[in-house]
């Protein structure tokens, strides 16, 4: 049995664990679990809200999330003998829910899927999709099922969201300048174009005092993926990936946690993979001067662990860059790919489905998504593909007409304060 290092009881919240995490990036938390080249450990992990979203037929949650909180993770793991300029090698052994557990919090045998009002973040389809809905799912066997979203069934490719190292002093302060610079493009937009340093809620591990307080005022926000790795949510980074991250700091000072059970390409609701709390086994090493002798030094790089359902046949749908109201836009591949989201959905919408329930199938279903041309002015073309198997009826266009769906009790629904 692979040792956990970073034990969690389901039964208390993340600040009250044997053991803290943190939930800002700043060089300056102390590591909480020091760990040497070569070592094999396990890390349990919360669910990104740390238990806030509940297995129920409301959506009132969703809404009311609070951002401050997080994300909640676990770590931040030193290991010793790492230094600036280094390559931090992670294996990722394993990765799954709550083992043998069955309860209230989100990887107890289930998950959930949300789509985030406009007020409180947003969504790829904000401007679509302006408020909550929410899906439960259950887990049996490695497959996901939903009352909110019937008649699909699919096996998830499990995988942390959010992995990533601590920035460096100057690092950091790039990451506060560029994106406050962004923010104030437009400070009143909603949602917002960056989230700025935020001390409320902050949880730093173990620092307190005067260190504490400086460091809530400069730690940045765990939403976007950076230099350092963080919030990536790329699907097949699930068991069998090895990835490589640039190190910034001693120790390198490892963090993750965001562990979602599926997930589409994009995550496009926001909170679109199936979130739930979990575990990881890890292997750590170094490669000495890998930054600058491999050219890695602005980003992480990763091998796609081999894993996962293996999906044979797919319906796909293309998307290129004009509006919904016509405007042509040059070669844009985010708009692109939004309608290939949007003529998907409404083609999901024919069966029985509500825009909502096939916004949040997509956001949580092992979809895949891709830049099909992005050279021929002025349109992008992207796509997304839908595994078939995952229905359980004929989903491709057909002589025989359409099947019609019995959508059940629906996808809860909260609307925006």
């Amino acid at each position: 049995m692979t040792k956990n290092l970073f034990p969690l009881d389901s039964t208390k919240p993340f600040t009250e664990q044997a053991i803290l995490g943190h939930n800002r990036w700043h060089g300056d938390i102390p590591p909480a679990v020091t760990v040497k080249p070569g070592d094999v450990f396990r890390a349990d992990c919360r669910e990104w809200f740390d238990g806030y979203i509940k297995n129920d037929d409301s959506a009132v949650d969703i809404a009311s999330a609070p951002m401050s909180i997080v994300h909640a993770l676990s770590g931040p793991f030193a290991i010793e003998g790492a230094e600036p300029g280094d390559l931090l090698i992670v294996d990722i052994l394993d990765v799954g829910p709550i083992p043998s557990e069955e309860g209230p919090l989100a990887g107890q045998g289930w998950g959930y899927t949300g789509i985030f009002a406009k007020n409180n973040g947003g969504s790829f389809l904000v401007d679509q999709f302006p408020d909550a809905y929410k899906a439960v799912w259950d887990f049996e066997g490695g497959y996901a099922t939903s009352r909110h979203v019937p008649e699909v069934r699919y096996a998830g490719i499990t995988h942390p969201g959010l992995m990533g190292v601590a920035p460096s002093k100057d690092l950091l302060s790039t990451w506060n300048t560029r994106e406050a610079a962004l923010i104030a493009t437009d400070p009143d937009r909603v949602p917002p174009l960056a989230l700025p340093p935020e001390p409320q809620d902050a949880i730093l591990g173990t620092l307190t005092g005067d260190d504490y307080d400086r460091v809530s005022k400069e730690g940045a926000r765990t939403a976007p993926a950076r230099e350092n790795g963080g919030n990536q949510d790329i699907k097949n980074f699930t068991k069998g990936t090895r990835v490589f991250y640039p190190v910034y700091v001693k120790g390198a000072n490892l963090s993750f946690g965001d562990l979602h059970f599926s997930q589409g390409d994009g995550e496009i609701t926001f909170c679109g993979g199936i979130e739930m709390g979990g575990f990881l086994d890890l292997k750590v090493d170094l490669i000495k001067g890998g930054m600058d002798k491999y050219g890695v030094s602005e980003n992480a790089i990763f091998q796609p662990g081999i894993s996962g359902p293996q999906y044979s046949e797919w319906l796909a749908f293309s998307g290129t860059s004009v509006t919904l109201d016509g405007e042509q836009k040059y070669l844009d591949s985010d708009l692109a790919y939004q309608r290939a989201c949007l003529h998907a959905i409404d083609y999901l919408t024919k069966f029985g489905y509500s825009p909502e329930q096939a916004y949040l199938l997509l956001g949580s279903a092992p979809i895949e998504g891709r830049l099909s041309g992005v050279v021929d002015i002025p349109n992008s073309c992207a796509t997304v593909y839908l595994p078939t198997a995952m229905f359980e009826f004929d989903v491709t266009p057909s002589k025989n007409g359409l099947h019609a769906i019995d959508p059940g009790i629906g996808a809860p629904k909260a609307d925006n304060p």
